[in-house]
């Protein structure tokens, strides 16, 4: 989001670039009577005015939706600034010393899917319970669990969620004689990504010289394990990754697209991969909703149009990364701090953000606003996106999450990447990343 939502080669981490999808005049979707109250710990001036700083990693889509300048419009005391960090993995680290040292910290801090059920488990005293500000119910079922203790503190609002779709470039599909109508290509993989690593093959025989079916099949693995209640951890909280069927599978379908030489072997959101993008070498890339604003982002203008969205390989629906705004208790400024993130998070604005840069809202409000419900892509072809990405929402199982699942997700990837890119032995690299894991999970 950002977009790089993912953590590593997930979602997680997000690109810095803003989207090439024009923002949504947000006047018109703007949620009022929100007040914003008084600060305990003062104005940041005499004449009253009061400063909000919202940290979050890549791009969320506030500025680009014209958010921030909105509330203050609102809110003539409120200035909102961001502090954005382009690399998520760079970020986290800094949020746990900020935590831990108690000192550093924004008003309003993001958190990334992958390390929620870790600062629920160790960090969920250090942020304001935002139970009572927030209805988790106007969520999708599973999302707010997420940042929710067993206690009933919710220490998260969510922002988006990463429902899955397959993005292909129409003229390589055109150039190696595949069909390059949405609907035939979606028919095409509707068996699951098996399906998808044979139209890989098919792409193969005629691909343009120089050019991979998919960028990474690290990105594929993710999809996969993605579709899956059960992925890393089981529900008693233990590390199952080394049995999980899902893990499994992603594995294997990743090792035969190395094998056969069907990914150009980019770890994304690297300058390879932008590179990539914006040469037009790959012809596919597995796109949860946030990844079309990395694409039309980094493949640029001359590509408008060439790029189109059909639905994801397989029944199985899946959700690739997402985020939460938390408040942490030692701002300056809690109270509006933390109104600030009901606004945010609200249907209105998640409407926004979605039009702006296409990351898809969590909050089930926003999904019969028309913003949502009739949004098209320009760039992808006009793409259908609202419908595409609500019917996937609708399906997306609970997953089960554990505290370490992005250092397990990130560590495959890399074996993975390993993999495609210095032709390590399958067997090899899974030692490698089961040693890698064992050692930091314990």
């Amino acid at each position: 989001m950002r977009i790089t939502r993912t953590v590593g080669s997930r979602r997680g981490r997000r690109g810095a670039a803003a989207a090439t999808t024009a923002v949504l005049a947000a006047s018109a979707l703007l949620l009022t009577g929100c007040s914003s109250g008084t600060s305990d710990g003062g104005s940041d001036a005499a004449n009253g005015q009061i400063t909000l700083t919202v940290a979050d990693y890549g791009q969320f889509g506030y500025k680009e939706a014209g958010l921030f300048a909105q509330y203050h419009k609102l809110h003539p005391d409120i200035t909102v600034k961001e502090d954005v960090t382009a690399d998520e993995t760079v970020y986290y680290p800094k949020l746990l010393q900020e935590l831990n040292s108690g000192s550093g910290l924004a008003d309003v801090t993001g958190i990334e899917v992958g390390r929620i059920k870790e600062v629920v488990d160790t960090k969920a005293d250090s942020f304001v319970d935002l139970a009572r500000t927030i209805k988790p119910s106007d969520w999708v079922s599973w999302k707010e669990a997420q940042a929710t203790t067993p206690g009933g503190q919710v220490i998260g609002a969510g922002t988006d969620i990463g429902p899955m779709s397959l993005c292909y470039n129409r003229d390589l599909f055109a150039k190696a004689g595949l069909p390059t109508d949405r609907d035939k290509v979606a028919q095409l993989v509707a068996g699951g990504w098996e399906d998808y690593l044979k139209l890989g093959e098919q792409y193969q025989k005629k691909a343009p010289s120089g050019t991979y079916f998919m960028d990474s099949a690290s990105a594929m693995y993710n999809a996969v394990v993605s579709s899956s209640p059960q992925q890393y951890y089981d529900k008693d909280g233990k590390a199952v990754y080394k049995t999980s069927a899902s893990v499994k599978e992603g594995w294997n379908l990743a090792a035969e697209a190395a094998s056969k030489k069907l990914s150009q072997g980019l770890a994304q959101f690297n300058d390879p991969w932008v590179a990539a993008l914006r040469k037009g070498t790959v012809a596919t890339v597995v796109c949860p909703a946030w990844m079309a604003g990395q694409i039309s982002t980094n493949a640029g203008p001359s590509f408008k149009g060439k790029w189109d969205i059909a639905k994801a390989p397989g029944a199985a629906a899946a959700n690739w990364g997402g985020s939460f705004l938390a408040v942490p208790k030692s701002g300056k400024h809690v109270k509006e701090a933390t109104q600030l993130v009901k606004w945010l998070t609200a249907p209105a604005q998640q409407a926004a953000t979605f039009k702006a840069i296409g990351v898809f809202p969590s909050n089930q409000g926003a999904y019969t606003l028309p913003a949502v419900q009739n949004a098209t892509l320009p760039y992808f072809n006009n793409a259908p996106i609202g419908t595409i990405y609500a019917q996937e929402a609708a399906s997306i199982p609970a997953a089960v999450l554990g505290p370490k699942d992005g250092v397990i997700k990130d560590t495959i990837s890399n074996e993975i990447n390993n993999m495609e890119q210095r032709g390590t032995k399958p067997a090899d690299a899974w030692a490698a990343a089961t040693k890698t894991i064992d050692k930091v999970i314990g």
